[in-house]
């Protein structure tokens, strides 16, 4: 049961049981307290030991696009921008929100940034090729690459990809030596039939085994 079944059953428990719903919502609970860890308390974790270790979690496979926009550097790239991305999920259904990572020195990251708006494609199990082109640095990533664009913001919407969300910049939050993207949902679509997504584990890609 997600989320939305989850609320839903615990109203119709509370008016099962006579607790008068004045409001129609269910209330939230109280907001935990939060606080940064300090640098005393952080444990000496090796960096490669921490690839290795969080590498066990199997992911899906996206790439992150956005549209062209005016005033882009003469001496930068061009064109619309994209980077592959696993650090993918979504956040909250009412209001629809989705959430990725992404590194704080990308290079790509600014002109999604300033084009406010970006399309997240879904890949599939055959977009491997796909996956490792957008994730080369300093080259013209969509190359060859066919694709339309999404209703809402215009980003590059990557053809024979499973699902595609189209989405407005929402927020941003830091994340360590990362970013933390937020993004309201516009739209949102799958591809027709039933293509098997792409997964990363271990540092190589990889598919659903057949059951």
């Amino acid at each position: 049961m997600g989320h939305a079944g989850m609320a839903a059953a615990a109203v119709r428990y509370l008016r099962s049981a006579g607790v008068p719903d004045t409001t129609g919502r269910v209330e939230p609970l109280p907001r935990p307290d939060l606080r940064a860890v300090g640098d005393d308390e952080r444990a000496p974790i090796d960096p490669a030991e921490f690839r290795r270790v969080l590498g066990n979690f199997a992911t899906g496979v996206t790439v992150v696009t956005a549209p062209a926009t005016e005033g882009e550097r003469e001496d930068g790239p061009t064109g619309p921008a994209g980077f592959a991305c696993q650090s993918f999920s979504s956040l909250s259904l009412d209001p629809p929100l989705i959430a990725f990572m992404v590194a704080r020195t990308s290079t790509t990251w600014p002109r999604i940034a300033r084009a406010g708006v970006f399309c997240v494609n879904v890949l599939g199990a055959h977009q491997g090729d796909l996956c490792r082109g957008f994730a080369v640095s300093g080259s013209d990533k969509f190359a060859g690459v066919v694709y339309d664009a999404a209703p809402v913001s215009g980003s590059p919407r990557l053809a024979g990809a499973p699902a595609w969300i189209d989405c407005t910049v929402h927020a941003v939050h830091t994340g360590g030596d990362h970013l933390i993207v937020v993004g309201r949902v516009d739209a949102l679509g799958t591809a027709d039939g039933e293509e098997a997504p792409l997964l990363f584990h271990r540092g190589r890609f990889g598919g659903l085994a057949a059951n």
